[in-house]
């Protein structure tokens, strides 16, 4: 379903306090799968879209993957990479804004992407590149389930929310070398691998949903203080057993 659309002042100081968030959120050690995470809500809530998914560059300049609102989402997103095509890839590849206001006109623009768009309720997308000095490094993508392109206002603040994605991922201050850069890129991927690993071990031990499974972890890490990655590793790696975080009362103190 979309979201209400919020209006007017209550809008405005959303918008003011989403913002607000993130700036608190990117200090040292600050965690790049939960920012991106938290930023594709404020997207939901702030333009009354129905989902909303980041990409990132690798090493080789394939996307990947980094964050999505939600389950189904993450599954689009995926079938869209393997696809190699649609609204998401071709804003990547160009530069540009990409927006399919009717998806149900597109098949003949991506075959292989719109049915499946389609198939899970999506009417529309907007696509908005990632950029840093000129380079497109990813891109947020916003799904709808009813059609029409977002309004001037709405993109403007799509553009803002890409920008702050952005920053999340590269602080201005890091980035001096190339090699500094890759190494941003690819920390932010490998931390997304693991936490796809550790989604996919509470799901098989609590008899979950990907998309349970990660609210789960999502609710661990903040009640522990600590990054979402960090507590993926943990379990990834053996050293927190599932049943810690699906019964928080049973905390490993490792």
């Amino acid at each position: 379903m979309n979201n209400a659309l919020p209006s007017g002042a209550r809008r405005e100081s959303d918008l003011v306090g989403a913002f607000v968030q993130m700036a608190d959120t990117l200090v040292d050690d600050y965690d790049v799968p939960e920012v991106l995470h938290q930023l594709a809500t404020h997207c939901v809530n702030l333009l009354g879209i129905s989902a909303a998914g980041l990409l990132l560059s690798d090493q080789r300049g394939s996307l990947q993957l980094v964050a999505s609102s939600n389950e189904r989402t993450r599954l689009l997103e995926l079938f869209q990479l393997q696809a190699d095509e649609g609204p998401c890839v071709e804003s990547f590849r160009t530069g540009d804004t990409v927006t399919a206001a009717d998806l149900s006109t597109a098949a003949e623009r991506w075959p292989v992407f719109t049915p499946k768009a389609l198939e899970q309720g999506f009417l529309a997308v907007h696509a908005v590149p990632l950029r840093l000095r000129g380079n497109v490094i990813g891109t947020l993508n916003l799904f709808n389930q009813r059609p029409g392109a977002l309004s001037a206002e709405d993109a403007k603040v799509a553009r803002a929310l890409a920008d702050i994605a952005t920053i999340g991922i590269l602080q201005e201050r890091t980035i001096r070398h190339g090699e500094v850069l890759t190494e941003q890129l690819q920390g932010a991927l490998n931390s997304r691998i693991t936490i796809e690993q550790a989604k996919g071990l509470l799901a098989h031990a609590g008899g979950l949903d990907m998309e349970q499974a990660f609210q789960a972890l999502r609710r661990f890490a903040r009640a522990q203080h600590t990054g979402l990655s960090d507590i993926a590793h943990r379990l990834a790696s053996g050293r927190l057993p599932p049943g810690s975080v699906l019964k928080p009362g049973r905390v490993d103190s490792t």
